[in-house]
């Protein structure tokens, strides 16, 4: 549903040359799992998931979404995509509902069936109580929701999630990691990008390491400590990013030598 093939981003800078955010990185997701993408601040999480979501165009390497290439067929990729990251950005002046209607209009939703899917949303997120409080009024956890809401609102076979759970409280972000659970019940492609251990032993069925724009390791976190030889997730992802700057900065003692 998801493949990334030796997928490269750059972008310039007049000090520096061409500063490599994303570099050749590979990874598939299958439909009804959760593949995490777990790296630091800085590591090229966003730049990636901002290709898949053809927010920006690939340097190099190719990505198809549900069998669409984001560089050449975007139009069709974002109809098959929800994305929420963590920064909810509702309009004050809409309320809940009208919100979450003018994105399924977005996306050119029958009236019939957008009015059904926003009833059926409302109650399975358990919103009735605000649709129609602005958004002005809303507290975190209540724009997270609508967030969520119109994430799936024309309900896409792929969805991504850039640190959704990022600033929010420990009960709002239980919320949304739940509801995440049953999209996956649901059978959606889910790539779930985080730092949050627990939430990558909680969600993920894979995962990927990424750090300096490079996939450090691949597989389920089973496999992955076991290869590694580390007792947990957070042991693994320290031993890695260690290992890799280690390795990095060898390389570039060797060069200036």
């Amino acid at each position: 549903m998801i493949r990334v093939e030796a997928l490269v981003k750059e972008f310039p800078d007049l000090k520096r040359g061409p500063v490599v955010a994303v570099d050749h990185v590979t990874f598939d997701v299958r439909p009804g799992e959760v593949f995490g993408l777990l790296g630091p601040n800085g590591a090229g999480k966003t730049t990636c998931l901002r290709i898949l979501s053809t927010v920006l165009q690939p340097t190099a390497g190719r990505a198809t979404v549900a069998g669409y290439d984001v560089a050449t067929q975007p139009e069709h990729v974002r109809a098959n995509i929800g994305f929420m990251s963590s920064n909810t950005g509702i309009y004050d002046r809409m309320t809940a509902w009208e919100l979450v209607e003018y994105y399924g209009r977005l996306y050119g939703m029958e009236e019939t069936r957008l009015q059904n899917r926003l009833e059926d949303i409302f109650e399975t997120l358990q919103m009735n109580e605000i649709r129609d409080m602005l958004g002005s009024k809303m507290s975190t956890g209540m724009k997270q929701k609508v967030s969520i809401a119109r994430t799936i609102v024309h309900d896409p076979p792929v969805l991504i999630f850039d640190e959704p759970t990022s600033g929010l409280d420990v009960l709002v972000a239980r919320a949304v990691l739940q509801q995440i659970e049953k999209l996956k019940a649901e059978g959606k492609c889910i790539i779930f990008s985080t730092h949050i251990m627990r939430e990558v032993e909680k969600l993920c069925d894979r995962l990927g390491v990424i750090h300096r724009g490079r996939i450090l390791a691949l597989g389920t976190l089973d496999e992955l400590t076991q290869r590694y030889r580390q007792p947990d997730v957070e042991e693994l992802f320290f031993d890695l990013i260690q290992q890799n700057d280690e390795s990095v900065r060898a390389e570039l003692a060797g060069l200036s030598a």
